[in-house]
């Protein structure tokens, strides 16, 4: 430690089963703008949550609309519902889209910006409504982020980050997740460990807490994430992932990501690949990439992995860190290249240059990534 750091710690957090139940008590008293999607709704996910609202006496609006990659145009409907029934709180229930979509219409419900004035880092300087985040995927850490990503009409992903979209209260709830599918799971679960690796690796805000909290989170999912593809109803591994993904989370509000996430997000925006299987896609190339930059941190995080890489000396225990990854990936049933997924040759160029826009994320990265370079990252994942 020479230079000194700041860090924010985030929502207040209650974690176990059943902990949905108990937002009542958490929300100021008045109508409440619930943000989830359909099918979450027609599974019953939400039934406990919801009752416990009612029973309290408030009313309830619900916005299900919310899709994958939520678009723009979505945020602005769902603070639109929110203010014609005069909400004075919000619940995001579900996965990083609706936590997403929730912390930015939470936002809009109290400030008069247009949308378009406030992405990118420290634009929104308002008050937000209250807001309670229950994530039912272990994977986007976003109930513990002051981050939102849209997708504009036009397939990029811009990202709002301000202090003003932390959420009061996280409820991390694995009754939630039992029935999350093995590819769901997998997924996203993947999406929680790039989030503890990148923190780890940041160029940029890396410092002792988040470093603490990544080691614990990835040791946390890298210990679970087969038990719960094993059985899904593993409530404690389910926990575990829960609390693995929200520490992660933490961590990369303080220590931000980088490579990773700039290639995984043009995956998602063009292409419509789930965020977490991007992520996983484009994983190890970029920590290949990185290693002469990285290999110290790697070779650190490696024995959370496996204990048994720590007999190994740092250059082989950083390269058996990218591989061991590499096996988990196949292992736990996910795509490992792009072509898997419909993407070719003729979309390098095009990936290439949308990944050069995700300025925000490169600069963290451990090593400068041109244009040039992110070409020969996908042409990689091919």
């Amino acid at each position: 430690m020479t230079n000194g750091f700041s860090f924010a710690y985030g929502p207040s957090v209650r974690c176990g089963p059943g902990s949905t139940a108990q937002m009542a008590e958490l929300l100021p008293p008045g109508p409440v703008l619930f943000v989830t999607d359909k099918q979450l709704l027609d599974h019953g996910l939400a039934d406990a949550a919801l009752a416990a609202l009612r029973e309290s006496g408030r009313t309830i609006s619900i916005f299900d609309s919310v899709e994958p990659d939520p678009a723009d145009t979505t945020v602005v409907a769902a603070a639109a519902l929110g203010r014609a029934a005069g909400a004075v709180a919000v619940v995001g229930f579900g996965g990083g889209s609706p936590m997403d979509v929730a912390k930015v219409a939470a936002y809009l419900l109290t400030n008069d910006e247009p949308l378009e004035a406030i992405y990118g880092v420290g634009k929104a300087t308002g008050v937000a409504a209250p807001l309670i985040l229950c994530p039912t995927t272990a994977g986007t850490g976003s109930e513990a982020t002051p981050i939102a990503i849209l997708t504009t009409t036009d397939g990029r992903k811009l990202g709002i980050v301000a202090p003003a979209l932390y959420a009061q209260w996280a409820l991390l709830d694995p009754d939630l997740s039992v029935s999350l599918p093995p590819a769901i799971t997998a997924a996203t679960g993947i999406d929680a460990m790039v989030h503890a690796i990148e923190a780890y690796t940041s160029a940029r805000l890396k410092n002792p807490i988040s470093d603490m909290l990544a080691r614990q989170a990835l040791a946390l999912l890298a210990g679970n994430i087969r038990k719960v593809i094993a059985d899904g109803a593993d409530i404690a591994a389910r926990e575990a992932m829960l609390l693995g993904s929200h520490l992660a989370g933490v961590a990369f509000s303080n220590a931000p990501v980088a490579a990773v996430h700039a290639l995984a997000y043009p995956l998602g925006g063009l292409f419509h690949i789930p965020h977490g299987l991007s992520n996983a896609l484009m994983l190890c190339h970029v920590l290949r990439f990185n290693m002469p930059a990285a290999q110290e941190a790697y070779a650190q995080l490696a024995p959370l992995l496996a204990p048994e890489l720590a007999a190994l000396e740092e250059p082989e225990r950083a390269q058996a860190f990218v591989s061991t990854l590499s096996q988990l990936i196949a292992d736990i049933g996910l795509p490992d290249t792009l072509s898997a997924v419909g993407i070719g040759t003729e979309h390098l160029d095009l990936l290439a240059e949308e990944a050069m826009l995700q300025t925000r994320l490169l600069i963290n990265n451990p090593r400068t990534i041109e244009r040039a370079d992110a070409r020969a990252l996908y042409e990689a994942a091919l």
